[in-house]
């Protein structure tokens, strides 16, 4: 895992490394270097249309104001997915952690479970 707390959007770009949270923050800097609106967002990633490999995970992505409207773009995957569900949104990772806490903590559960809904219901 390349999981850092402190790794800046400079240093993504340069070890050239990182997780979901990593990549949506660089792609956010290089959008508002540009004047480009952006927001980070986090949320659950299902594995709707793909192989199940691994359990799925909590993720982050972007959205990119464009053409008047907010669009979603995942730096880490780069490829459309479905079945995203949005926990959060705001300017970065400190604006919406998945946890808010004080001293040691063990987390000792967490599950989501997805389906896909027909949209003819």
């Amino acid at each position: 895992m390349q999981a850092r707390s402190t790794r800046t959007a400079c240093e993504t770009s340069s070890e050239r490394v990182g997780v979901c949270r990593d990549f949506a923050h660089l792609a956010i800097t290089f959008c508002r270097c540009l004047n480009i609106p952006a927001r980070y967002v986090n949320g659950h990633l299902g594995d709707i249309g793909l192989p199940v490999v691994d359990p799925m995970d909590f993720s982050a992505w972007m959205e990119v104001f464009i053409d008047g409207e907010w669009r979603t773009f995942d730096p880490r995957n780069n490829v459309p997915r479905i079945g995203r569900i949005v926990v959060a949104r705001g300017r970065d990772a400190t604006d919406i952690p998945l946890i808010n806490s004080f001293g040691p903590h063990a987390l000792k559960g967490f599950r989501v479970w997805t389906y896909e809904v027909s949209s003819t219901s």
